[in-house]
């Protein structure tokens, strides 16, 4: 279903781009890079920033996932203020480039969603830059895809999908989801059924925007990026040129962010390569256990067995155990004054988290 680098999405699109207006509405249209935790969503940003005719903002706008939670919505004009004041204190405002005072006016006036948070601070960052596109990189922003889409509504979207044996490994390494006190031996699973969780979040609504939603595979973008990029370019009516790319290089296609530069042969190892080098026989196969359906779907080959019926049974409850665990969580942070309970210290933190 997803075998290729670019799913066909990307062909879909364009069968509305017939028309010169169409296409140019295309090209300015915002794009919003998401996916799981270090699935290459930092480098595909860097690599559209790098591109040319982006504004370069190597910043965070975490208005869905902590601010809104933390203060309300932004209907209201208290709430406005006191989201605009934590931001301004925040490293992301500082890498806008742009003036408190210039920001205040438009916000406290003429923002009234999360999504007019964004447009607004990205507009200014833009014609400041003279550029006319800009792109928002958050890895969670899968979550909040409808959110985004009723509020930005000609924004496109690019999920960024990595075989999910590495992205639990990395995770679980970086310690960067911490599923529940109690998981002990079970973190790597745990973190694969993470990984799986959000992978379907962001296929579950992209089905309902097909034509403004795309997928791309990291590993494609790294073997064979040339090509990837050039579909993603023809989604995004962009012109993706990977030699240019190379020879601009900003953020992470010079400075890597691995979870494993600690390590000496870092850079002997292919980065779709770890979990093979790194994980037993018996951990890959908890894991294919679990997720191998996904896997599979997303294009990548199993390497262990089905497991026996009575090991089935529990890695089918521990599946429902994480999916309700990780449905609830969110479900309670959208619609409940629990959200509220959000640490906004960690707003302070997130760029340097996020390996901005």
């Amino acid at each position: 279903m997803h075998q290729s680098g670019v799913t066909d999405s990307s062909k879909l699109s364009f069968g509305l781009t017939g028309s010169q207006e169409a296409f140019g509405e295309r090209s300015r249209a915002p794009v919003f890079v998401m996916g799981c935790h270090r699935s290459g969503t930092n480098l595909l940003y860097d690599m559209l920033l790098s591109a040319g005719g982006f504004a370069v903002y190597r910043g965070y706008l975490p208005i869905y996932k902590m601010l809104i939670p933390k203060f309300g919505a932004l209907d209201s004009e208290s709430n406005r203020r006191r989201i605009l004041d934590t931001w301004l204190r925040s490293k992301g405002f500082r890498r806008s480039g742009l003036e408190a005072s210039q920001l205040r006016t438009k916000i406290v006036q003429g923002c009234r969603t999360g999504g007019d948070f964004i447009r607004i601070i990205m507009e200014e960052i833009a014609q400041a830059q003279n550029v006319k596109r800009w792109a928002v990189y958050d890895p969670d922003n899968v979550l909040y895809v409808p959110q985004i889409k009723r509020e930005i509504s000609n924004a496109l979207f690019v999920h960024i999908i990595r075989d999910g044996r590495d992205v639990a490994f990395s995770l679980k390494k970086m310690g960067g989801y911490r599923p529940l006190p109690w998981g002990g031996s079970r973190g790597l699973r745990a973190t694969t059924l993470y990984w799986e969780w959000m992978v379907q979040k962001g296929r579950q609504y992209g089905r309902s925007i097909p034509l403004d939603y795309i997928e791309v595979r990291y590993e494609d973008l790294m073997l064979k990026p040339h090509t990837t990029l050039q579909s993603l370019g023809e989604f995004l009516a962009h012109d993706l040129n990977y030699d240019r790319i190379r020879s601009r290089a900003l953020g992470r296609l010079t400075e890597s962010n691995s979870s494993f530069l600690d390590e000496a042969q870092e850079s002997s190892v292919p980065p779709m390569d770890r979990w093979k080098q790194r994980l037993t026989r018996t951990q890959v196969a908890g894991m294919e256990a679990l997720v191998g359906d996904t896997l599979q779907q997303s294009g990548y080959a199993l390497t262990t067995r089905a497991a026996s019926s009575r090991s089935a049974i529990r890695h089918h409850m521990l599946r429902a155990f994480y999916r309700n665990f990780l449905e609830a969580k969110l479900w309670l942070k959208l619609n409940t004054p629990m959200g509220r309970l959000a640490n906004l210290s960690a707003l302070e933190l997130s760029d340097a988290s996020q390996g901005r």
